[in-house]
C-alpha cells in the first residue's frame, strides 16, 4: 500500500507540473543533471575521493535519496533559518569545522523531539547514557537531549574526543554513528586510517554520504530546484532568559502566565522539560523575548497565589478509596487528577496519601 501511494503522489508531481499547478511553478532540475557532482568537494576540510568510482556511486546513490523527499529537504530548509544560527556560532567558538552541522540533519532532521527504536533522542540522538557521559542531564524530570544549546554543547564535546581518537574529523563523524570503539577496532584490522575504503557496518558505510548529500543540497537549493523566500523560513530562535528558585514543585501554567503566554510556549522553548511542572531547585528557562523584565514580579504573585490556594484543595485518602472514584466524585477528568499529583494509573493510593484536586462543579465545562 505505501508503494501504491508513492507511485500515485509522483504522479500527482509530474501532473502539477504539465499543468502549471505545482506549488513550485518552476521545474524541477533533471535527476541526471542532479547528479553532475563537479570536485573538489570536502567534509571537514578533508577532501573526498570522487576520482574512487564507488566513491561518487555511494554520493549520488544519497543524492538521488535525499532529493526523492522533497517535502523533508524542504522541512530542513525551513528549520535550517531556526536552528542553524545557534548551532554554527557554538561549532565556530569551539573551533571545530562548521560542516559538523549537517550531522544533526543526518540525526534528526534538526527535531528536538524525534527518537530513533535503540533509544536516541534529540537534535544530535544522543543515547541516554552516552548523553550523561558528555554532560547532560537525562531523568523523568529532566531530558536535555531536546535542547539544542545543551545537546550541541554535548555534541562538541563528543566530537573534540573523537577526533583525539582517530586523527580525522571524517572517521571522528563514522564514529559518531557507530562508536568509537567499533570503528577504531576496524581500522587496526582492515590495516586502514581511510573512511572511503574501510568496510564498516551498512549504516555507518552510508553515513558521510548522507551529510555529503545534505551538504550540498543544502548550500545549494536552488540548483536541486528548492527556491525559498526569507518569508517561507521558520523564524529563528528570540527569547528572553531568566533564573527562578522552586523551593518546591510548581506548574509550568504559572511561568507562563508570568511571561504572558501559554504553556505550549514555555515547552516549546524549553523542550528538556518534561511533565507539567518544574522541580524544586533552580531553572533557567527561556520566555518570550521582551517578556523577562516584568517577568519575576509577576511570577513571584503568582506562586504566592498558587500556594495560599493548595492548601485548600488537598484531599486526604480514606480507606476504599481509589483514583476513578476521587475524579467522579469532584467531577474532574482522571488524567487530571493524575498530573497534578505526578502519578500514573499503576500508582496505588493508600489511606492517609493527601492528593491535590481542583474541584469542578458539576455541568462545568
Amino acid at each position: 500500500m505505501h508503494g501504491k501511494w508513492s507511485v500515485i503522489i509522483a504522479i500527482l508531481i509530474l501532473l502539477g507540473q504539465v499543468s502549471g499547478t505545482a506549488a513550485e511553478p518552476t521545474r524541477f532540475p533533471s535527476l541526471v543533471s542532479s547528479l553532475q557532482i563537479k570536485g573538489p568537494l570536502y567534509f571537514c576540510n578533508e577532501q573526498v575521493p570522487l576520482e574512487i568510482r564507488d566513491v561518487r556511486e555511494r554520493l549520488e546513490k544519497e543524492v538521488l535519496l535525499s532529493l526523492w523527499d522533497r517535502p523533508q529537504v524542504i522541512l530542513w530548509l525551513k528549520r535550517a533559518c531556526r536552528y542553524l544560527p545557534t548551532i554554527e556560532q557554538m561549532l565556530k567558538s569551539a573551533d571545530i569545522p562548521d560542516d559538523l552541522k549537517y550531522v544533526a540533519f543526518a540525526e534528526s532532521a534538526l527535531r528536538p523531539h524525534v527518537g530513533s527504536p535503540k533509544g536516541a533522542l534529540g537534535f544530535w540522538q544522543f543515547m541516554a547514557n552516552s548523553g550523561r557521559k558528555w554532560g547532560l542531564t537525562i531523568d523523568h524530570r529532566t531530558d536535555q537531549r531536546r535542547n539544542i544549546f545543551f545537546s550541541t554543547r554535548a555534541a562538541i564535546s563528543y566530537f573534540k574526543y573523537l577526533y583525539a581518537q582517530t586523527g580525522s574529523w571524517t572517521l571522528a563523524a563514522a564514529a559518531y554513528n557507530m562508536g568509537e570503539g567499533g570503528l577504531i577496532a576496524e581500522t587496526i584490522e582492515q590495516d586502514l586510517s581511510d573512511y572511503y575504503r574501510l568496510y564498516l557496518p551498512l549504516e555507518t558505510q552510508r553515513f558521510i554520504f548522507r551529510i555529503l548529500a545534505i551538504k550540498l543540497i543544502v548550500n545549494n537549493p536552488e540548483r536541486y530546484g528548492f527556491t525559498l523566500a526569507p518569508t517561507d523560513c521558520y523564524p529563528p530562535l528570540k527569547f528572553d532568559e531568566i533564573r527562578i528558585d522552586c523551593f518546591q514543585e510548581i506548574p509550568i501554567r504559572i511561568a507562563a502566565r508570568a511571561a504572558g503566554t501559554f504553556f505550549k510556549k514555555i515547552k516549546d522553548l524549553n523542550p528538556e522539560i518534561r511533565g507539567h511542572y518544574l522541580a524544586t531547585g533552580s531553572h533557567t528557562l527561556l520566555i518570550p523575548e521582551g517578556a523577562g523584565k516584568s517577568f519575576q514580579k509577576k511570577y513571584s504573585d503568582l506562586v504566592k497565589q498558587y500556594l495560599s490556594t493548595r492548601s485548600q484543595r488537598i484531599y486526604i485518602v480514606k480507606k476504599g478509596d481509589n483514583l476513578s472514584d476521587i475524579a467522579e466524585k469532584y467531577n474532574i477528568p482522571l488524567a487530571a487528577l493524575l498530573i497534578w499529583n505526578r502519578l500514573n494509573l499503576k500508582h496505588t493510593i493508600h489511606p492517609g496519601d493527601r492528593l491535590v484536586v481542583h474541584p469542578r462543579n458539576k455541568g462545568e465545562e
